[in-house]
């Protein structure tokens, strides 16, 4: 019992607090959401959708003031058709209409398949003062073995002080063939809360693919 004592003992300060080093798998049993904690937050799963032959994927449930930052995830988007853009709009109405109001910008980084490159902003993918949808690909491909995955975060959905900024990156397998890395953020420009999210491609469907929401919660 010395030993345990002593050894336990040396896992805190002279304080009273427990050290970093003292806290991982080994030492805790069914350990849960700590690296998410210590770094602020924890990243606490929400609900999922997936898509099949999908004209679009709402999250109309779950984005309120529990949480000061949502984030989604796509996982294996896959759409129906070539050269397509995945996109997302806002709505501050429960779901019944998707036209928030939005100002945003668009650049991107390409590699082709044949050892092409390119960076560049994307002039077709910001919007100014528009209630249109945010795309975030360039061309998305269709092949069987092509999808989309990244990630969208929208912080304090719920102010009714203050714009709501997002920031979104997307890993695109390109049509051309090529890896397409692309940067979008911006600012719904609304006083009202929002409160769901929709997602849907340019044209045609969301053939396959996994959204997943989470909230995450303050320091």
């Amino acid at each position: 019992m010395g030993t345990i004592t002593r050894n336990a003992a040396n896992n805190f300060t002279t304080g009273g607090v427990i050290l970093p080093a003292a806290i991982n798998d080994a030492s805790v049993a069914s350990i849960s959401e700590l690296e998410n904690a210590a770094a602020g937050g924890a990243m606490n799963l929400i609900s999922e959708q997936t898509a099949s032959a999908s004209s679009s994927i709402s999250f109309t449930s779950g984005i309120d003031s529990t949480y000061p930052i949502y984030k989604f995830q796509f996982i294996n988007i896959h759409n129906s058709s070539d050269d397509n853009q995945f996109s997302f709009n806002f709505s501050a109405d429960s779901g019944s209409n998707y036209n928030v109001t939005k100002t945003s910008t668009h650049f991107y980084a390409i590699h082709t398949e044949a050892d092409g490159t390119g960076f560049s902003y994307y002039v077709g993918g910001d919007l100014a003062q528009s209630t249109a949808f945010q795309i975030t690909t360039l061309e998305s491909g269709a092949d069987n073995d092509e999808c989309d995955c990244g990630e969208l975060y929208l912080f304090n959905p719920s102010s009714t002080t203050f714009v709501k900024h997002f920031m979104c990156t997307m890993s695109e397998t390109g049509a051309a063939p090529r890896a397409s890395n692309n940067f979008i953020a911006g600012y719904g420009n609304t006083t009202s809360a929002i409160d769901a999210v929709q997602f849907k491609m340019a044209s045609g469907n969301i053939d396959s693919g996994t959204i997943k929401l989470y909230g995450i919660s303050g320091s």
